[in-house]
């Protein structure tokens, strides 16, 4: 069994011997790119919350459920319920002319597009492997069903995938900003 430092032996059901010198050199000699790179993710998680469509919102646990300058969605704010929506979609050229018509109908506040993913799925009694492109889209509530039949509408497949998901809380200015930037239902 590999030797564990000082921190994580009491975590371990086994008791490890005490490291011999040279073992106790390449423990410790390894801790500090450990913790530096534990330091520079916690730096990099604060920083890369300015990500996406103009703002993010950004959760990190040791800040608490709701994070820094966060609302949750409620009848005093200044915000409207908002969701988050998946669309997939065949090839970047489809995802960029279906965002763009999003968009320009302010059905949405923000598209973002992710190549390279690769799908399964089950479909016409056998299973399915594909290259795809996500549409990750922030829009009001209210919306869903004008994007959802829009994205029927406008998309190639014979059953575009469109699910939402509630945003619960976030950065009180992008909220805000998503109910600013789309048209009322």
């Amino acid at each position: 069994m590999p030797l564990l430092p000082a921190p994580f032996r009491a975590l371990s059901s086994v008791a490890a011997p005490a490291p011999s010198g040279a073992q106790r050199a390449l423990l410790y000699g390894r801790r500090a790119p450990l913790a530096g790179a534990l330091v520079f993710l916690s730096i990099g998680a604060a920083v890369a919350c300015r990500t996406g469509c103009a703002f993010s919102h950004c959760r990190l646990p040791f800040l608490g459920a709701r994070g820094l300058s966060s609302a949750r969605m409620d009848s005093a704010s200044t915000t409207v319920p908002s969701i988050v929506v998946y669309v997939t979609v065949p090839n970047r050229e489809a995802g960029k002319k279906l965002s763009q018509s999003i968009i320009s109908e302010k059905l949405a506040a923000c598209v973002n597009i992710v190549p390279g993913i690769e799908s399964v799925y089950w479909w016409e009694g056998k299973v399915q492997t594909d290259a795809e492109e996500l549409l990750i889209i922030k829009t009001r509530e209210s919306l869903l069903n004008a994007l959802t039949e829009h994205v029927k509408a406008n998309h190639e497949y014979d059953v575009p995938e469109v699910i939402s998901l509630p945003i619960t809380g976030g950065n009180t200015k992008y909220l805000e900003w998503i109910k600013n930037s789309t048209r009322e239902a």
